[in-house]
């Protein structure tokens, strides 16, 4: 113990090797390394195994291996790490297996970049343009040649995908996440790529897998079909016009309103659009059953228009006349016949349930071939899916001519909008054309409008009955139903979005990817008889090779003579189906692991992204969701609540926050931080955030340092503690319990404000404030000192645990100090604190104790301001007091003027409550500070109090005057 002193008589001043700066930018990789010297991941697995503790088992969702982490992918990997470190600490073997999504489209795109000599793609890789020259030099072609072969462009993906990985676990591990990084699962590992093929073969062999051409989010950049979490919404301004389709057959208009003279004029069903590039596709007009229809006479004809929009419809045509001739519900006019505006096609007039007043006429332009609704209703009157529209976004060759003359053949849609508003113009069928901004699906990837285009795909059904009879959607609505959500208004989100989302397109026209293993009849369509059994010969091939021994494979290796019939399937699976079912590839299928999981941890995005697409091949597979628990977080915005962006230049890097102010603020900042909306960042939130865990770390290091010449074998029993401390030991066990019931509902921002709250109150300014005289004046061995000492052990040891899953890099420096071990605070569990068998009689006596205290501190407070009194050991105090109040002082005994931090009280029975205060009138001590009569009396120590001289040289010597 090394003594220092502010005058002649030494205190118990105690130093700690815990600085007060943490430096932590420096220091956390060196704590890093020794966690990974010592191998704690796996020390924490086997110690698991050994004591053969329940599993707790939160499955990663696999980040995209594309680009840098940046500061959600931080928030995300450090909430999982708190969870799994929480977990273990309470008992529970919590393996945490980091996993990549790796194939898909944006890999694709880069290696594409990389081919055409993309100037940035070339810089951030010149290892695989390296390849790409050399392949060309290698096979004799072009030096500028973009067509590679698929095989190469695939390895080329697989490659950048493996290099983007390792880039992005170097800053996971520095974040101070643990987990299984020297085996992570990846989407492309073989091994992995087989479970993918086995789950989609599972899901066809249960009956939920059908083909179809109907129409679908499509991407002219990509090529490709998109799922439902591909596609964005932003503004984009559209033509939103008026079209008449002329009635064909006056006596039926008659008849459907009432019998009306229609006479010999023109009447036009009206619809409203704003993609006029899909009515070369129109196969019907939609009405409602149970609106009201008006047949209204114009300068321009009888138009048929909903009553609730006829009078805005007649404004916007700029039409005087406005005369209703008759009405109708709209089932009366289902059968019309019209004409279309510029083809030479009678089309009818049907009734669906997707008619409403919002905007528009009432009158429902439909395509089944470029929407949903119009699909589902063509369905039901077996209307043609007529698309004629490429790949490419442009019309296809044989599209008709409009009028018979204007070619549509080669144009993309957006060229085509303005043709089309000619040619209606021209026929007198245009009624009105205005702009329109309005929200509009994007690419998520090309932040290009979409367009929704049928082709033949292969869909996850979810109205269609599988084997057992069981409809898919009604599956997963009672595997919402039987999910525990955080927060609670994750489930209304999710029900939502499994209630209106239509059947999942997993089938994409793309290399990069994992192929849908399936062998199909040349000229039916249809699946090989023997699907299931060729699939799994497949799925043992890629398990030694990888998806190219599909792409690589002769059909007649399996199928024989068969294979003059059959055919591959070209197509490659979503990758939200690779991330889907990862449940299956990775908890199913690696030793150690338990499914269903009990944790799935997301951004609030992934309700509809993996979320989604587990819930559905799991209740697909194996009827209930892979989760038994949902954690949702928000976005992180900057502190004005914008969102992130280069460039607005408020984006804040994780690796910036690291390298200036260390991993365990961002992860202190994160557990603060309320996760359930958006999380802000900025620099002066940060700012804050360092105050809070400086004010931490202070309380630490006193900790500590009083800790120095204290060990576990010192610890007094509890019954020998002095009042305070076991009222201090019964705070510390109440407080330890409110931070585990927030560990328990993963609510750490209430953790980290209750952890807050107590170092600097309840310890700052209260317990630590009073035992300081006991802890530096008396003598280092005795009962009192000790007393204090084991509280501040038990303290110290429940609050490095509790601050482990938390700042992990602290917790450890702690721990090192505080146990001088080469154990770790992560094999350990949560403190376990004595029991105080009279915890509840405690706690009403302080809370008397402490209101007394409170209103003393009020008093002194006024003395000070009147410059009667520095520090409260100034002051002398009289209480008076009653009932249960003085019975709470009186039981203090000499404890009471400590807790007052007064030289002198002196407790009185009244018949209320009051406090006299007054300035003492003795000399102050040297050593303690107290203001005391026996201070000048003390033989050869004429600075000491009496207290003193006994604490420096014994009780009992007679130093003393008369």
């Amino acid at each position: 113990m090394t003594d220092k002193t502010s005058n002649k008589y030494p205190v118990n001043l105690l130093d700690t090797p815990f600085p007060m700066r943490g430096d932590l930018a420096k220091r956390e990789p060196g704590f890093l390394k020794a966690w990974q010297d010592q191998q704690l991941y796996n020390k924490l697995r086997e110690k698991a195994r050994t004591e053969n503790r329940p599993q707790f088992l939160l499955h990663d969702g696999p980040p995209y291996a594309n680009g840098d982490i940046h500061i959600g992918h931080a928030v995300n990997k450090i909430l999982k790490d708190i969870i799994i470190k929480s977990k273990s600490l309470a008992g529970f073997d919590a393996p945490y297996v980091p996993g990549w999504d790796c194939h898909g489209l944006p890999i694709e795109h880069q290696i594409e970049k990389i081919v055409k000599s993309d100037k940035d793609a070339v810089k951030n890789n010149p290892d695989i343009h390296a390849r790409i020259v050399e392949y060309r030099k290698a096979n004799g072609l072009d030096e500028k040649e973009t067509k590679l072969p698929a095989s190469f462009t695939r390895e080329l993906c697989r490659e950048y995908a493996a290099k983007q990985i390792e880039r992005q676990k170097v800053d996971f591990i520095r974040l101070g996440v643990w987990g299984d990084w020297e085996n992570p699962y990846r989407t492309m590992d073989f091994k992995t790529e087989a479970e993918i093929v086995r789950t989609l073969g599972k899901i066809n062999a249960n009956g939920y897998m059908t083909r179809g051409q109907k129409p679908v989010h499509w991407c002219v950049d990509c090529g490709s079909a998109l799922a439902e979490a591909e596609v964005e919404y932003e503004d984009k301004t559209s033509p939103a016009i008026d079209v008449g389709f002329r009635v064909i057959d006056a006596a039926a208009l008659s008849k459907a309103f009432g019998g009306v003279n229609v006479g010999d004029l023109q009447a036009f069903a009206v619809i409203w659009t704003t993609t006029p590039w899909t009515l070369p596709a129109n196969q019907a007009v939609c009405v409602s059953a149970d609106l009201t229809y008006d047949l209204i006479a114009t300068e321009k004809g009888l138009l048929i228009l909903a009553r609730d929009l006829a009078e805005a419809a007649i404004k916007r045509y700029g039409l005087d006349a406005n005369e209703v001739i008759a009405q109708a519900k709209g089932a009366a006019l289902e059968g019309l016949q019209l004409q279309h505006p510029f083809f030479d096609r009678q089309v009818p007039v049907i009734v669906g349930d997707h008619v409403t007043t919002d905007a528009g006429t009432g009158l429902v332009h439909t395509a089944p071939a470029h929407g949903v609704e119009d699909y589902q209703v063509g369905l039901h009157y077996k209307l043609p899916v007529d698309n004629p529209v490429g790949n490419d976004g442009r019309y296809i060759s044989n599209t008709p001519a409009m009028n018979g003359n204007v070619e549509l053949a080669g144009l993309t849609v957006w060229k085509a909008n303005p043709l089309v508003l000619e040619v209606l113009e021209a026929n007198g069928n245009l009624l009105a054309n205005e702009k329109l901004l309005h929200s509009y699906p994007h690419c998520w990837r090309h932040k290009t409008p979409i367009i929704f285009r049928a082709t033949s795909q292969w869909f996850i059904a979810m109205e269609h009955a599988g084997n057992d009879g069981s409809v898919l959607r009604d599956k997963a609505n009672k595997a919402v139903d039987d999910t525990a959500f955080f927060p609670s208004w994750g489930r209304a989100r999710l029900e939502a979005m499994i209630k209106n989302r239509p059947d999942w397109c997993i089938s994409r026209q793309r290399n990069w990817g994992v192929p849908m293993t399936f062998f199909v009849h040349k000229e039916t369509g249809e699946l090989h008889p023997r699907s299931a059994e060729l699939l799994e010969q497949v799925a043992q091939r890629i398990e030694k090779q990888g998806i190219e021994a599909w792409f690589s494979l002769d059909a007649s290796e399996l199928l024989g003579a068969e294979a003059e019939t059959y055919e591959k399937l070209k197509d490659t699976l979503d990758v939200w189906f690779d991330s889907g079912s990862t449940h299956f590839a990775v908890l199913r299928a690696r030793a150690g692991l338990k499914w269903p999981a009990d944790l799935y941890l997301e951004g609030s995005d992934q309700h509809r992204g993996w979320f989604q697409s587990s819930l559905l091949t799991a209740c697909a597979t194996e009827g209930r969701a892979p989760y038994d628990q949902l954690l949702t977080h928000g976005f992180v915005v900057d502190g004005k609540g914008m969102k992130m962006s280069k460039s607005k230049g408020n984006v804040i890097a994780p690796q910036t926050v690291i390298n200036q102010m260390g991993a365990d603020m961002l992860r202190l900042w994160t557990a603060s931080t309320d996760y359930s909306g958006e999380l802000s960042i900025s620099d002066e939130i940060l700012k804050r955030t360092t105050d809070s865990y400086r004010r931490i770390r202070n309380t630490l290091r006193f900790l500590l340092a009083n800790l120095s010449d204290f060990k576990a074998e010192n610890a007094l029993p509890v019954e020998q503690l002095t009042t305070l401390d076991r009222y201090a030991l019964v705070q510390l066990a109440e407080f330890q319990q409110r931070v585990l019931a927030c560990y328990d509902k993963y609510e750490f921002h209430v953790a980290v404000q209750d952890i807050t709250a107590y170092a600097s109150e309840e310890l700052g300014s209260f317990y630590l404030d009073i035992i300081k005289d006991r802890l530096y004046t008396m003598g280092a061995d005795s009962a009192g000192r000790r007393s204090a000492q084991t509280v501040l052990w038990h303290i110290t040891q429940a609050l490095v645990r509790l601050l482990a899953p938390i700042t992990s890099f602290t917790a450890h420096e702690v721990w090192e100090v505080l146990n001088s071990t080469d154990d770790s605070v992560f094999l350990d569990r949560w403190h376990a604190i004595p029991a105080v068998a009279d915890a509840a009689a405690l706690n009403a006596q302080f809370a008397l104790a402490r209101e007394v205290r409170a209103q003393m501190h009020k008093d002194i407070e006024v003395l000070r301001t009147e410059g009667k009194v520095g520090s409260s050991l100034q002051a002398e105090v009289v209480i008076t007091a009653s009932g249960d109040t003085h019975a709470a002082l009186a039981a203090l005994g000499d404890e009471l003027k400590f807790l007052l931090i007064v030289s002198k009280a002196e407790l009185l029975q009244g018949a209320e409550t009051a406090i006299s205060v007054k300035v003492s009138e003795y000399e102050k001590c040297e050593r303690c500070w107290h203001y005391h009569p026996t201070v000048g009396t003390v033989d050869g120590h004429p600075t000491l109090c009496a207290r003193c001289d006994d604490n420096l040289h014994g009780a009992g010597e007679d130093r003393r005057h008369a």
